[in-house]
């Protein structure tokens, strides 16, 4: 049952990764529309909107939409009250209390003026500092955490697979150099090893990847090294060797399959720390830069609110943080019992 719901949440997250800009209420690149005038605003909140077209048009495929957001997305303005007659719209901005209309726009048509520049927005999680959709932030801070957990896993996997193998499977100068430099790079707290990596590559999201991929092979070489030592000295591998197979046809097609059990399990586990030390990154402000969003750079923006009396800001993506670390926690976890792996 836990199991299938965390598999069941992580597809979910996965799914509205993917296609965020489909489903948010600002689809504009990085969800970055920002309303000034409408900060801080608690969940529900409901304002009028004046939609005004951009003069520059971007030409965008529907992919560039699905992945980066629409460029053409038009300006809005929260409305404290308006009036609309024939020929003029008469509005006042959100929090602009005069008896009098401060601005007006020259319509030609009132009924295509209504339907295509007039909406009433609900903000279900409220608006950020800046006046943006919470919820369309964490949506598409979401694809980050999920995206930063699949290729860093799959940098991992690609280094400890190898140099796991290598140490397991020939021992002696080969196995100790590797070991040597598996208890180097453990020796240093993983923190700090990613802070001093995307320091030297640079700020950026790719930076991140990298960055955390390099640091987490470690466990992925160790487990995969043990394996190896138990699964070489078995008969069939003995055999193999009789038989006179290469060596890298034994790793790849005789000991590798025998291992798969135990990489899924870390990898989840690795998946899981992944997310976290991203939210660290982007915390410090190491992680994905502004306008990006992403569930640490949302908490570092807002955790002062803690304690100025809206500590939802802040608590709801530390929530959503919490929640997928511990869906695939979970899944490690019933992963293991499942296939009941023994060292």
């Amino acid at each position: 049952m836990i199991k299938n719901i965390s598999i069941a949440y992580i597809i979910l997250v996965a799914f509205l990764s993917i296609f965020a800009y489909f489903f948010i209420p600002d689809n504009s690149t990085n969800a970055n529309q920002m309303h000034l005038s409408i900060h801080s605003k608690p969940p529900g909140f409901k304002v009028d909107l004046l939609l005004i077209e951009n003069n520059i048009k971007y030409d965008q495929t529907l992919f560039e939409k699905l992945f980066f957001g629409n460029k053409n997305s038009p300006t809005e303005i929260a409305l404290q009250n308006y009036n609309l007659n024939k020929h003029t719209f008469y509005y006042n901005e959100y929090g602009d209390f005069s008896a009098k209309f401060n601005n007006s726009i020259e319509i030609d048509d009132i009924n295509k003026f209504k339907s295509n520049n007039l909406i009433n927005r609900v903000f279900l999680l409220g608006t950020d500092k800046f006046g943006r959709d919470v919820l369309s932030r964490l949506v598409v801070g979401a694809r980050i955490s999920f995206f930063i957990g699949f290729i860093s896993v799959l940098i991992s996997l690609i280094i400890g697979v190898f140099l796991g193998s290598l140490s397991g499977y020939y021992s002696g100068n080969v196995d100790r150099l590797i070991m040597w430099i598996i208890n180097v790079t453990w020796s240093i707290p993983t923190l700090l090893l990613v802070i001093a990596i995307t320091l030297a590559l640079g700020k950026g999201l790719w930076q991140v990847f990298i960055a955390v991929g390099l640091t987490m092979w470690v466990d992925v070489a160790r487990v995969v090294r043990g394996q190896v030592i138990i699964i070489k000295e078995r008969q069939f591998i003995i055999a193999a060797r009789v038989l006179g197979f290469s060596d890298f046809r034994i790793l790849v097609k005789h000991i590798l399959p025998n291992i798969v059990s135990p990489l899924i399990i870390i990898s989840a586990a690795n998946f899981a720390a992944s997310i976290l030390i991203e939210s660290g990154l982007s915390f410090l402000g190491l992680g994905a830069q502004p306008p990006m969003a992403s569930w640490g750079s949302i908490i570092k923006d807002h955790y002062n609110y803690i304690i100025l009396g809206k500590p939802m800001l802040a608590l709801i993506p530390g929530i959503c943080i919490m929640s997928l670390v511990m869906a695939f926690m979970l899944l490690g976890n019933k992963l293991r019992d499942k296939l009941d792996v023994k060292n």
